[in-house]
């Protein structure tokens, strides 16, 4: 059978799951670039499934592992298992060569914000100037793109899949809808005054360059030509203004606009927001997923250790206590 009509039927056949039209994107993608690889190695413009055996699905996942994290590379892989799981079970193919192809190990799952404190204010500031150099610059639309990455936490694909009419309420009562995330569940996420003036500064402005009214239902976030940004079109723009403001070199490798995200939810951790709290503003589905935000700093894990009652028998026997006398002593005869 053709690859193409097996992915047909493959989502045909996961249609009852109701995936998120945001999940199914991602796994298209995820075939369709390991495919492009087999049918290089196979050296054919179409793909069949009964010659997608374990050494060609190997060599296309070696090619398509080279710039990616591990994180994409396993979950690409987890794609294919499934593909291949349900055309086993369909009798389009008689086995699954992915058990053939090795899967990376899960990678740590702690979060990746930008490692500066300060790089978020860095980043905002230097866009907010108007002067990164590009053919179509567009400060109060790269602005309000990146602000509202870092006050929601929204997805990449929850950001591009915005519209104009769900930014909803006043000025002082702004919440932004995100429609069919994770789970194709919906959530609220409160914004205050400040973002929304940057979001009505780049309406304004987009009304000034295209002249057009813009209905409820209008992509929220457009390139310069007015039509809805893409994928490739926000990872470029992110890349572009971390290097601008020189906080490239505080992003983690692999992560790129999700670290925005997690910087966002690490924030909220660090000023006390409870684990519930950070999980709702996600759209994470478990707790699990939203521990890692609110574990404590490493200054609190040092006090946290330092007020184990034995170190002050440890600050004795060390001869911590009679140092501390002896300088307490040259501080009260410095003080007569």
């Amino acid at each position: 059978m053709e690859f193409d009509a097996a992915v047909e039927l493959f989502f045909q056949s996961r249609a009852p799951r109701k995936d998120s039209v945001h999940t199914v994107a991602a796994y298209r993608r995820d075939l369709a670039q390991v495919a492009v690889h087999a049918a290089q190695e196979l050296g054919v413009e179409s793909l069949t499934c009964e010659r997608l055996s374990p050494a060609v699905m190997r060599a296309a996942f070696a090619a398509y592992s080279q710039p990616r994290a591990k994180a994409s590379i396993s979950r690409a892989w987890s794609v294919w298992n499934a593909f291949f799981g349900f055309c086993v079970g369909a009798g389009i193919v008689d086995g699954n060569p992915m058990s053939g192809v090795a899967r990376p190990v899960a990678g740590s799952r702690a979060p990746k914000p930008l490692r500066d404190a300060q790089a978020a204010h860095r980043l905002l500031e230097a866009v907010a100037s108007g002067k990164r150099p590009g053919r179509n610059s567009w400060p109060q639309r790269d602005l309000a793109i990146l602000a509202t990455l870092l006050l929601t936490g929204v997805r990449s694909a929850e950001l591009l899949g915005l519209q104009v009419g769900d930014i909803a309420g006043t000025v002082d009562e702004t919440r932004v809808v995100v429609r069919g995330g994770k789970g194709d569940s919906d959530r609220v996420i409160p914004v205050e005054p400040g973002l929304r003036r940057l979001l009505d500064d780049y309406g304004d402005s987009r009304r000034s360059r295209f002249g057009q009214r813009l209905s409820p239902d209008a992509s929220l976030f457009v390139d310069h030509r007015g039509r809805a940004l893409t994928r490739n079109q926000l990872q470029y723009l992110v890349r572009q203004c971390y290097r601008f403001a020189g906080v490239a070199d505080q992003v983690d490798r692999g992560t790129l606009v999700h670290a925005l995200r997690h910087t966002f939810a690490t924030r909220l951790g660090q000023s006390g927001a409870s684990a519930v709290e950070i999980m709702e503003l996600l759209g994470h589905r478990s707790l699990n997923a939203t521990q890692s935000y609110i574990k404590a700093t490493a200054r609190e894990l040092r006090d946290a250790a330092a007020s184990n009652p034995t170190y002050m028998a440890v600050r004795t026997v060390s001869g911590e206590d009679a140092v501390e006398s002896v300088d307490d002593r040259a501080g009260a005869d410095d003080e007569r």
